[in-house]
């Protein structure tokens, strides 16, 4: 029996205001390539998705096809407009995959030094679990805080920082999204919506350094990793 087929969601209509740049931050560049290229290539070096679907604003749809991805790699198809939330552009992204599709990942354009072994071993465990994400334990004590007063500790063990992507069952998603629409809840993450549709959602331990662009230290930090990927003969550069 094949396993089943998995597409990803590249998300990247987001301007990225606390970035800084005059561009839209998935076409930052980064050490002489864009994050969203970054990603693409990662994600499809890692073998796992038949489809990369980027969702972009309708804005800059010029702008990625310039990157000439569609044309050099065979799984990345034409990008679809998103949406102003998150959610809209999940929406737009499921909307435009084919019916054979079983699994999604949603993955976000800023981060683009996501690893091949992290990737595939997140598929791995949503094919069995129908749902996993990649996190990484929390370094610090994570206080949930109200009113500016410190409502509770939390056990820094069971604290872990989310990250993408989050590979999903397609019908468990779809579900999710449009009882999200009706109820009017919006997610941080994709996998929050899963979880309060009453699906497990496993978790995935990051191997590799998988840190998202946001603000301008994140990119010398990403520079500088991959400064230390080129050193020691690492796919990253």
């Amino acid at each position: 029996m094949s396993a089943p087929t998995v597409a990803v969601l590249v998300l990247g209509a987001g301007r990225g205001e606390r970035l800084g740049h005059a561009l839209p931050k998935a076409f930052v560049p980064l050490a002489g390539r864009t994050l969203i290229e970054r990603s693409i290539r990662a994600l499809s070096g890692s073998g796992e998705f038949c489809r990369i679907q980027p969702v972009l604003a309708r804005s800059e749809f010029e702008r990625f096809e310039a990157l000439g991805l569609v044309a050099s790699i065979e799984e990345v198809v034409a990008p679809v407009e998103g949406g102003k939330e998150r959610q809209d552009s999940m929406h737009a992204g499921l909307a435009a995959l084919p019916d054979e599709v079983e699994f999604v990942a949603v993955h976000d354009a800023a981060r683009c030094l996501v690893s091949e072994a992290d990737l595939r071993a997140v598929v791995a465990a949503a094919r069995e679990a129908g749902a996993a994400i990649l996190a990484e334990r929390s370094r610090d004590t994570i206080k949930r805080v109200a009113g500016g007063h410190v409502v509770e500790t939390l056990a820094r063990e069971e604290c872990w920082a989310a990250q993408t992507p989050q590979v999903i069952r397609r019908d468990w998603l779809a579900g999710a999204v449009e009882a999200a629409v009706d109820a009017g809840r919006w997610g941080t993450d994709d996998a929050e919506l899963i979880e309060w549709m009453g699906h497990p959602v496993r978790i995935v331990e990051a191997v590799a350094p998988n840190p998202k662009i946001t603000r301008a230290e994140d990119l010398l930090l990403a520079e500088a990793l991959l400064g230390e990927a080129r050193l020691a003969g690492g796919r990253l550069a």
